[in-house]
C-alpha cells in the first residue's frame, strides 16, 4: 500500500496501533509487544493477544510491518519505512493537539 493511502487509513491512530507500532523500534514477538506496552503505559493498556494480533495481521497486510523472524512458534515482526512514516507522522500530530491543548488549557479551569 502507498505511503499517502496508508497515512490516510490510519491517522488518526488508535491507541493500540499507536503502542503497537512504538513496540516496534526493535523486532518483537506478540508477547513481547504485549508486555512492552503495559510496561511503558504504567500497565494503563493491558491489549489482549486478539486485539494485538489482529491489528499485526492488518498493518502487515498494508506494508506498515513485516515479518523480522518466524522462530519456532513466535513470530517476531519489525516496522517497515512506511511504519516509520506513519508513526513520524501520527507523532507530529499528537505534539500538535499537546501544544494547542497547553496553549488553552488555561481557559477551563474550575
Amino acid at each position: 500500500m502507498e505511503v499517502e493511502k496508508v497515512l490516510k487509513t490510519y491517522i488518526p491512530m488508535t491507541e493500540t496501533a499507536y503502542y503497537i507500532l512504538l513496540s516496534l523500534n526493535e523486532p518483537r514477538h506478540g508477547y513481547g509487544i504485549v508486555k512492552h506496552v503495559g510496561k511503558i503505559t504504567g500497565n494503563r493498556i493491558q491489549l489482549g493477544s486478539g486485539t494485538v494480533y489482529g491489528t499485526l495481521t492488518k498493518m502487515q497486510r498494508d506494508g506498515v510491518i513485516t515479518v523480522y523472524a518466524d522462530e519456532r512458534r513466535k513470530t517476531i515482526y519489525e516496522i517497515t519505512s512506511v511504519g516509520r512514516k506513519l508513526i513520524l507522522a501520527e507523532i507530529t500530530r499528537l505534539k500538535e493537539l499537546y501544544e494547542n491543548g497547553k496553549m488553552f488549557e488555561g481557559e477551563f479551569d474550575v
